[in-house]
């Protein structure tokens, strides 16, 4: 537009210098044809003409171009707007999607961490859903098949337990006694007497061979003792280390007494009241003989593993020449796991446990039990595992006392303990064990009345209990019975830590585990298939070789 301006003023600018008025006529030349001139000067009119009307059409479409970039402009501005807008409103949708699926997963979080039905009460009515559930149409067998069986295959199978127990408790404390003989008070682990723990003293031990789980605590020496730290009392332990707790060990000058005469050295003429001159606390020589990690002061499962093989090698060596069989290590990465060889070729297993006592209460930390297949990693060396097999024990027997006579509790739990057992021969083992049984029908025994327990139902609780357990898989959720657990009664004398923590999830390896849980879920439907079978056969076989085996006698 400017160039169009510079010419127009250009034009005229040299019309004007180029007019005849602007020379006078004196001054200037006059041509000899004043037509000439005349029709130069119009030609020239025309063509400044000319010259102007392309000059305003230039102009007039310099102002269209102009026109329609204003109007493009502002088309892309409202397309921009509109687009913040749209952009604006599909933000806010997913903000309030986002928002609805956390109030949702909340609500489920809050639904799923509440009393489960089957720690409600005592009434049928509370479980509806276990009793309609249908085992994708799998059928068990009757009453009196399940009868049959038990009373054939299992109660025949198990008839010598008792006599079991006495002999692997008799040589246990033989074996312990020496154990002691061999430790320096001053200096070595106090080895206290063995607990029995586990299905052998549940009764309801239904694989052979007969195996007993005896619990060995044991103390530092002095001045020294073990701390227990629980695992719900920091909120820093991660979820794969819940129900774990680590020991610290601690010197008695540094209890909460805070005498300081084993720190400084008093003059001859200072004594410790609370010690004496003879009773001086003595400092350990070394860090290894408390069994401790490295430059730690917790204790070191994997360094007590080691101390207890080698205390146990070392007492049977003293008491061998005692005995007419052998005594050898069952498994390698257990440190208690033992086997007696007797000369006829037999063999009885048994597992010595090293634990420790957390506090007063029946709670004992474990240094190693075999592993699940459903547990994931290997815990760190100073983790140790929480366990309530003494308070499981207890639960089962005050229980039990409640139940009418013969109560058919111990029998389900035997079956459905058997048909895994089988099934993880056939297909291998699973993410589903002995102690997930043994948990869901604790959970039952809570939930139900102990009139619900007579013998004549044993094939409804037996349905009851796999129904149980099968919802449990599908939801990829079966709660620890007692921690988190505030129905379990006061009598049980649980700590109130534990009864406050929060609830832990025995199948939460399956959320991680996407393959165990697939293959536990198929095996556990596999095993259901596979139940009329396994006890017919198991039934018939078993009741032929019981009639024609003669009188058992006791092992000495």
């Amino acid at each position: 537009m400017a160039l169009g301006l510079f010419r127009v003023c250009l034009v005229v600018v040299t019309a004007i210098i180029n007019h005849p008025l602007l020379f006078p006529r004196e001054n200037a030349t006059v041509p000899e044809n004043e037509e000439e001139i005349i029709r130069q000067m119009q030609a020239h009119q025309e063509k400044l003409q000319l010259e102007q009307l392309r000059l305003e059409e230039e102009m007039a479409r310099l102002a269209a171009d102009k026109e329609a970039e204003k109007e493009a402009l502002e088309r892309v501005a409202e397309e921009g707007q509109q687009q913040n807008e749209n952009r604006t409103a599909w933000d806010l949708w997913s903000t309030l999607c986002m928002i609805l699926f956390l109030v949702i997963e909340v609500w489920r979080q809050d639904h799923q961490d509440a009393p489960s039905p089957e720690c409600l009460g005592s009434d049928e009515d509370e479980l509806p859903d276990l009793q309609g559930a249908a085992l994708r149409g799998l059928t068990l067998p009757n009453r009196a098949t399940l009868d049959h069986f038990y009373e054939r295959c299992i109660r025949g199978a198990t008839a010598d337990a008792a006599r079991t127990r006495e002999f692997v408790e008799g040589f246990v404390d033989d074996l312990l006694e020496a154990l002691r003989s061999l430790c320096s008070r001053d200096s070595d682990m106090e080895v206290e007497d063995f607990i029995g723990v586990d299905s052998m003293y549940e009764n309801w031990q239904v694989n052979k061979p007969l195996l007993c789980d005896l619990f060995v605590p044991f103390m530092p020496p002095e001045p020294y003792h073990f701390h227990p730290e629980l695992w719900c009392s920091s909120r820093s332990v991660p979820l794969d280390r819940q129900g774990y707790g680590q020991i610290k060990v601690v010197r008695a000058d540094e209890d909460t007494l805070g005498c300081i005469c084993g720190k400084t050295k008093l003059g001859e003429d200072m004594l410790c009241l609370l010690h004496g001159r003879d009773n001086v606390v003595r400092r350990a020589s070394k860090a290894a003989d408390l069994l401790c990690a490295p430059d730690s002061p917790y204790l070191d499962t994997m360094r007590v593993m080691k101390w207890f093989q080698t205390a146990l090698t070392r007492a049977w060596h003293r008491i061998a020449h005692k005995y007419e069989f052998d005594l050898a290590f069952g498994q390698l990465d257990t440190p208690g796991s033992l086997k007696i060889r007797f000369r006829s070729g037999k063999f009885m297993p048994f597992n010595l446990i090293p634990v420790i006592q957390c506090d007063d209460s029946d709670l004992y930390f474990v240094s190693h039990l075999a592993r699940e297949p459903g547990e994931g990693t290997q815990a760190p060396s100073t983790d140790w595992l929480l366990s309530f097999a003494v308070y499981e024990r207890h639960f089962l027997r005050v229980t039990s006392k409640a139940l009418p006579d013969g109560a058919c509790h111990l029998s389900c739990l035997q079956i459905a303990s058997f048909l895994l057992s089988k099934q993880s021969r056939l297909t291998g083992p699973s993410g589903l064990g002995n102690y997930h049984l043994k948990t869901a029908l604790l959970h039952l025994l809570l939930a139900r009345r102990p009139a619900d327990w007579k013998a004549e139902q044993l094939d409804t609780r037996l349905h009851e209990l796999l129904c149980f357990l099968e919802k449990s898989l599908l939801e990829k959720k079966l709660q620890h019975f007692f921690i988190g657990n505030r129905k379990v009664p006061e009598a049980m004398g649980l700590p109130e830590a534990v009864r406050r923590a929060e609830p832990l999830n025995l199948f939460r390896p399956f959320v991680l585990q996407r393959s165990l849980y697939r293959k536990t879920v198929d095996s556990f439907y596999e095993m259901l298939k596979n139940a009329p079978a396994l006890i017919s056969e198991y039934s018939l076989h078993i009741a032929s070789d019981h009639a024609s085996l003669p009188p058992k006698t006791v092992i000495l």
